[in-house]
């Protein structure tokens, strides 16, 4: 077997908004550089941009650029805390479905210069269940779900894991329990789920962990900072730290064949029954 190192890709994603997706892809990035990591960020989540802000960063570029040939993944890209790198996105990422063949081999020659550098490359995707999230979550080596207790949160979450695993045929589905009152909670409210998936759909979700109700994490938002470097002792700052330390076991042991040129020869494909 070839044992070329291979960027481990991870989709993050929610079945709502405002769950905390971006502050979770965000936070984690860090906490993995923190480790000694190298990280990317894509941020996939159309128009939005948050994931610069999420992490203080200002970019004069966006992947728009690239798709049209005017800069190269590496002329956009901006560096963040502990050396985090980002990818900002644009509502131009819907293209990746429909590009010429010229066009898909320039982006992932692109990436592929890239591949040597990065441990995780982490794709912040948008909510919901739109045929591009499912596509890039098709082309991710890992998809977690975001999901707060609340109602809505959960049934959409359900929805989207449904979604994943009958219709995409997809797998290694975690979930990730944000603003928690409790690492108990967290732990119930991925019981509940899971027994419901399990019952339903047949299928095998993860549980990597609880992110805490924390009001040092609104703050760290809006004061464009990730919560390792605004509040280095918080709750939630020791629960992204230990959610770091369980994804890097999860990727090491992962058997998965990828990296980012296969992450996008995945995605620029034109049918989105990626399986």
């Amino acid at each position: 077997m070839n044992k070329v190192h291979s960027t481990q890709v991870i989709g993050i994603a929610s079945g709502k908004g405002g769950v905390g997706k971006t502050t979770v892809a965000a936070n984690l990035a860090v906490s993995l550089a923190a480790l000694g990591k190298r990280v990317m960020v894509f941020d996939a989540d159309l128009g939005l941009a948050n994931a610069q802000l999420a992490l203080g960063c200002r970019a004069k570029y966006n992947f728009s650029h690239v798709l049209s040939g005017k800069k190269t993944v590496q002329e956009i890209i901006v560096e963040g805390p502990l050396g985090v790198q980002l990818v900002p996105g644009s509502s131009g990422i819907q293209r990746m479905a429909s590009l010429s063949v010229v066009e898909t081999a320039g982006i992932i020659q692109s990436f592929s210069e890239i591949e040597g550098n990065l441990d995780y490359l982490i794709v912040d995707l948008a909510a919901g269940l739109s045929d591009t999230v499912m596509t890039f979550l098709g082309a991710c080596q890992h998809r977690f779900i975001i999901v707060k207790d609340d109602p809505s949160s959960i049934a959409d979450a359900y929805a989207t894991i449904k979604v994943m695993i009958q219709d995409y045929k997809l797998d290694n589905i975690s979930i990730i329990s944000n603003c928690m009152n409790s690492q108990a909670a967290g732990d119930r409210l991925y019981q509940g789920i899971t027994s419901v998936i399990q019952r339903f759909l047949g299928g095998q979700v993860a549980h990597l962990g609880t992110i805490r109700e924390d009001e040092m994490v609104l703050r760290s938002i809006k004061a464009s900072k990730p919560l390792l470097q605004f509040s280095p002792s918080s709750a939630a700052t020791r629960d992204f730290e230990l959610l770091a330390k369980t994804v890097t076991k999860l990727t090491a042991n992962a058997s998965i064949s990828g990296g980012l040129q296969f992450f996008l020869e995945r995605l620029s494909r034109q049918d989105t029954t990626i399986k």
